[in-house]
């Protein structure tokens, strides 16, 4: 009996045979058709995996570097949620309505022009309010790194506030309604401490992840260290495949 009849039931009469895309010669190799490779072939039009197309591991900001020393491992910044912007947009417009509604009544008498600079005035101060208030959103950073989280504010008056991870004795993060809806919380830290530098941060994005993160880093850095490193051979694997890539076909 050949190795492709088989019998059904344990009755030698009744034998199915396997199809033959399914015979094996007898060399032991499989016989593949050739429609069994559709889908398996390599398509050179395809994009191929390099350093474009790979994700680079985070990096510090020159904001966030000089605060970091050297045997520190950084963990990821975030700058808070654009809903923290939302009043300092609503005196924008209503500081152009008002504005605008004053000059155009005031426009209409011929002795008011002392009263149109000041409103002129008032509300180029009032712009320059909300446009100092988005630079300092824009340079504001909660850091996290695997030994503290920081709060870096300010343009002028640079404040840097710190808490140790080893301090962190209650940690938890807070969403209203409108907070769920947009993906921003509040993070409140308690430590050992009665004067804490870093105590409660609001509108921070992506809470349920970040508190998350922290509480990896907290718990399990040694696991941390270990995936981090893991994904960096990795990185460090796949670049050298693609130079050697690039090397062969400039030969």
């Amino acid at each position: 009996m050949s190795d492709t009849d088989k019998t059904v039931g344990g009755d030698p009469g009744a034998r199915v045979t396997d199809p033959p895309n399914q015979r094996r010669p007898a060399d032991g190799a499989p016989d593949i058709a050739e429609d069994d490779l559709t889908g398996f072939r390599f398509d050179a039009s395809q994009p191929t995996v390099g350093p474009d197309t790979l994700a680079v591991p985070d990096v510090p900001s020159q904001l966030s570097a000089r605060y970091l020393f050297p045997t520190e491992k950084y963990r990821g910044e975030w700058r808070r949620h654009w809903i923290h912007l939302m009043p300092v947009v609503m005196v924008g417009v209503l500081a152009t309505f008002i504005g605008g509604y004053a000059i155009g009544l005031l426009g209409k008498s011929s002795s008011a022009e002392v009263a149109v600079t000041i409103v002129v005035i008032l509300y180029l101060l009032a712009l320059s309010w909300a446009a100092w208030k988005i630079a300092d959103w824009y340079f504001d950073r909660f850091i996290l790194t695997n030994k503290r989280v920081m709060v870096i504010s300010g343009i002028i008056t640079r404040k840097v506030a710190m808490m140790p991870l080893l301090r962190v004795t209650d940690m938890k993060y807070e969403q209203s309604p409108l907070g769920r809806m947009m993906n921003y919380g509040t993070f409140v830290m308690e430590s050992a401490g009665q004067d804490q530098a870093l105590r409660e941060v609001k509108h921070l994005p992506d809470p349920n992840e970040l508190y998350l993160q922290i509480c990896e880093e907290m718990y399990e850095p040694a696991a941390v260290d270990a995936r981090d490193e893991v994904e960096e051979e990795e990185l460090d694997d796949k670049f050298q495949a693609e130079d050697s890539k690039r090397s062969g076909g400039d030969a």
